[in-house]
């Protein structure tokens, strides 16, 4: 039996991080739950601090409710090291897509989503390779793919 999960993303800022995601994935902000008017209604509800309240969507989900839900979760320390796994942004359309295709749609997501506010870091594709990705990092220096 599969099990549900949340992907939890550790940031500084989750208005910005969800607004990029969000764009990024396709994603919608998660409304508060059944009840409460915002999460900083349901998170007094369930004795979060005030101090800790107020710093704007930090919830995402796929629209379609197929892909995980994201929550962006504030710590005290910045990201000091490579990320240890990322995630990869499927934009080409896959193997039978022929590569010139798949690298101009690569290329266009990678596009959209420097004007988000994503770095690109480098092209991933070797001469001979059936392959073709940008690597990028999003507006707190996490790493992803675009392929």
């Amino acid at each position: 039996m599969t099990v549900r999960y949340q992907l939890t993303i550790d940031c500084a800022d989750t208005q910005t991080m969800a607004d990029f995601w969000a764009a990024a994935l396709h994603y919608v902000v998660a409304p508060p739950p059944d009840g409460f008017a915002t999460w900083d209604d349901w998170y007094r509800s369930v004795g979060v601090p005030e101090e800790e309240l107020g710093l704007g969507d930090d919830r995402i989900l796929d629209p379609d409710g197929e892909g995980p839900a994201i929550w962006f979760q504030v710590v005290p320390e910045a990201k000091t090291i490579k990320n240890r796994w990322h995630l990869d942004v499927g934009a080409s359309g896959g193997r039978s897509t022929p590569l010139e295709v798949r690298r101009e749609r690569v290329e266009a997501e990678a596009d959209r989503l420097a004007a988000l506010g994503a770095t690109r870091v480098r092209v991933v594709s070797e001469e001979g390779t059936d392959h073709y990705a940008v690597a990028m990092l999003d507006p707190e220096g996490n790493e992803f793919d675009i392929n």
